[in-house]
């Protein structure tokens, strides 16, 4: 870190002297920290005795040469190119760091490895939640600012370089409206031997998520059924979610029939438990088609929750993107869910 010139002056002979950074109060008492004084602030008599109280003898006037910023300066600039689409910020810096929000209700998404090499730039930081988690519009999504109060004004210049390459590193897309079709196949619920137990849970995730259930249809284990059944949703759904039948049993005919069908299966099975069996597939017009295995009625949340807001963002899920998903893809079956603040499907 580059070590500003400066000259220390006592508090008493500061008065008049204009302040060259934000002064912090912590109060124990009342749980408070923020801003005593604020950078720009002009130290008038009355304000010594404060100063004093929060251990403040002595202040400092900086001195920066051309290559120096001072850090409300720098963080300013690095907020500015952080922040993608959907992201916002308040252009005034708080003891030296500016938070960036949530424009919008959606779906985070943080670009993990532009992130990765912004911070290893040096004198600056970024800190995010999560990728890939849902925020509310007005939420604080990440922090950024420059570490030392006076920041090589070069190192400013490759973070935001490497930021804007990346299209902004933060941002946050609305999930889509999606007219969604659940085809729940088995005999043993078609003949109705059995209730089915799957509609209520998928009812319930999608249409939490702003969606709507526009058809249900039952088939049995019958290849042509199911084939039909899907060609039929394609006409009357943005989303396809099927259910059972996704074990490798004879008579287990979903992924099969979804091929027949005419959709391209990017992955069947996955790195995620519960979900090991779980199908990601999408017919040539960009309809997806989710296979939920059994797990989904007896875990309260499997990769179908992973996925399904990915999807409803726009995003065409791979079968890498399946795989990453390995790291902290496994699920605890706390007693009590908490979900999604929970190591469940975060990655870093």
């Amino acid at each position: 870190m580059c070590e500003p010139d400066q000259i220390t002056v006592p508090v008493q002979e500061a008065v008049g002297l204009v302040l060259s950074h934000d002064i912090t109060e912590v109060n124990a008492r009342t749980h408070y920290k923020g801003s005593a004084f604020r950078r720009g602030h002009v130290i008038s008599e009355e304000d010594i005795p404060k100063l004093l109280d929060l251990g403040k003898e002595n202040l400092y006037v900086l001195e920066m040469t051309e290559d120096q910023m001072h850090e409300d300066d720098a963080v300013l600039m690095l907020a500015k190119a952080l922040a993608g689409e959907n992201a916002q910020f308040m252009p005034e810096p708080r003891e030296g760091r500016i938070n960036i929000i949530a424009g919008v209700t959606g779906l985070l998404k943080v670009d993990v490895e532009a992130l990765m090499r912004f911070n290893l730039v040096g004198e600056v930081m970024c800190a995010s939640r999560h990728t890939n988690t849902i925020v509310q519009a007005g939420d604080i999504v990440a922090g950024t600012r420059a570490i030392p109060l006076v920041v090589e004004r070069e190192l400013v210049r490759q973070a935001v370089a490497g930021a804007e390459a990346a299209g902004g590193i933060i941002s946050v897309r609305p999930l889509k409206a999606a007219r969604t079709a659940i085809i729940i196949t088995g005999n043993e619920v078609y003949t109705g031997r059995i209730d089915d137990a799957f509609e209520p849970i998928i009812r319930e995730k999608v249409e939490t998520l702003g969606s709507s259930i526009v058809s249900v249809t039952k088939c049995p284990d019958n290849l042509l059924a199911i084939r039909q059944a899907l060609l039929e949703a394609r006409e009357a759904a943005d989303l396809i979610v099927m259910t059972g039948g996704m074990s490798v049993d004879p008579d287990d005919l979903t992924p099969l029939a979804a091929r027949e069908a005419g959709a391209d299966i990017s992955a069947y099975g996955s790195a995620v438990l519960p979900g090991a069996m779980f199908m990601v597939s999408y017919f040539e017009d960009g309809t997806p088609v989710l296979g939920v295995p059994a797990c989904g009625i007896h875990h309260p949340r499997t990769i179908f929750d992973l996925i399904l807001p990915r999807v409803l963002a726009g995003e065409k899920i791979s079968g890498a993107d399946i795989a990453r998903l390995g790291h902290g893809g496994l699920c605890l079956d706390c007693p009590e869910c908490d979900f999604p603040v929970c190591p469940f499907g975060k990655s870093s």
